[in-house]
């Protein structure tokens, strides 16, 4: 039961009540009220569910920000640092992972106001737990729907897409959870593959579930981060409003910086001085990697190591770059290749970018998982800005349509 009081009196701070507004509003006396809060006795669901519902209200109504915004699967807040870079505020997140958790805590400490949710399945099955809010934000898991994946899945026969349960039907949590709030847009992110899954069977049931299921006018398109850090990493973006807009991707090259200030890989490597001799490889693993291609290459496949130098531009950051580094080798002279470094792998990923700076309070390990399951930030930094005006038109028009209650209920009063 302590668990339960600390979270009525967590959500009666959070609605920012009186004892006196609140005694009116649940029709409870002020002694009642006080025992909730003190924990003397059981909270009532309904009295709960009340409070909680009144603090979303007046959180959206006293907005101290231009839009409110939820970051679901957030892994380390990629999409997070986007729409923060257009003045959004971020009241809820919820990420599976412990390890991305510690992370993410590091580099946005928000506080005892902001719920960081582990499984987010509790909160498809009752949105209202989650704050109301402006815009939905979801880089939904992509393993069951990224060529590679579905390529090992096959291999080991597994299930796949939305046939795989613990992962792939966990875009149905984000349409209960946009069925309830009806957020004014949503972003949603997925590896480009998503497109192409089950020839075009899974984007399908998507699009019909956001579009005709839900009535959001939504736009996609697969952006390249070439244009803003030095990789060639491709993902769809899904941007979705509730009411139509006029908005379109059709018009996002304007986004783009021109091609000759494109980045190379010299840009993000640290100076040979500041690369840990850990991170060449092995005589032992280069000599594997080296015949491990050669093998490939006689029976005409095309696996292998990449070896970069400064001049170049990476292939696609994965997850699994913490086993041996072949995706992404930087030469070096006189000696066998090296890794990139987690500081490196930052850069690449645009989580330290210009003046801003990314703590990593985890192992090597756990920060290649997390920058190889990342958005790059640049890229939604930019797909947030173009964005934005037409989360502006819809939230003016909301605040429009609100104006004439306004009026009336204080008419009656």
């Amino acid at each position: 039961m302590l668990s339960l009081t600390r979270g009525f009196a967590a959500e009666f701070r959070r609605s920012g009540l009186s004892l006196d507004e609140a005694r009116a509003e649940l029709g409870l006396s002020r002694r009642q009220i006080t025992r909730y809060l003190d924990g003397d006795t059981r909270v009532p669901k309904l009295v709960s569910d009340r409070i909680r519902d009144l603090g979303n209200r007046r959180t959206l109504a006293k907005p101290d920000a231009p839009f409110r915004f939820i970051d679901l699967f957030a892994g380390i807040g990629g999409l997070r640092l986007g729409f923060e870079s257009i003045g959004g505020k971020c009241v809820f997140t919820s990420e599976w992972d412990r390890w991305s958790q510690m992370t993410y805590a590091r580099n946005f400490p928000d506080g005892e106001d902001h719920v960081m949710a582990g499984d987010i399945t509790p909160y498809g099955a009752d949105p209202s737990r989650i704050p109301a809010h402006d815009v939905l934000l979801a880089g939904f898991p992509c393993q069951p729907f990224s060529l590679a994946g579905v390529s090992k899945k096959n291999s080991l026969g597994r299930k796949h897409g939305f046939d795989d349960v613990k992962q792939g039907n966990l875009f149905f949590e984000i349409e209960r959870i946009l069925r309830h709030h009806r957020p004014v847009a949503f972003l949603l992110e997925n590896v480009k593959h998503l497109k192409r899954h089950d020839q075009g069977r899974t984007f399908e049931v998507i699009r019909k579930t956001l579009e005709d299921d839900l009535g959001y006018a939504i736009s996609y398109r697969v952006i390249s981060s070439a244009p803003w850090v030095p990789q060639n990493r491709e993902r769809i973006f899904i941007a979705g409003f509730r009411e139509d807009v006029g908005f379109s991707f059709d018009d996002f090259e304007k986004m783009l910086p021109p091609e000759q200030e494109w980045p190379r890989l010299g840009d993000i490597l640290l100076s040979h001085n500041e690369v840990d001799a850990k991170y060449t490889l092995t005589p032992k693993l280069w000599q594997y990697l080296q015949d491990y291609r050669a093998k490939h290459e006689k029976a005409g496949n095309g696996f292998g190591y990449s070896m970069f130098g400064r001049d170049g531009v990476t292939r696609t950051l994965s997850a699994r770059y913490h086993k041996d580094g072949s995706e992404i080798l930087i030469a070096q002279r006189g000696t066998r290749p090296r890794r990139l470094t987690p500081v490196e792998c930052a850069r690449l990923m645009g989580f330290e970018h210009g003046d801003r700076k990314w703590d990593i309070p985890v192992s090597d390990t756990q920060a290649y998982r997390q920058f190889g399951n990342a958005v790059v930030v640049p890229a939604v930094e930019a797909v947030a800005r173009y964005m934005e005006p037409a989360i502006s038109r819809m939230l003016e028009r909301e605040r429009a349509a609100a104006t004439p209650v306004k009026r009336k209920r204080a008419a009656v009063g």
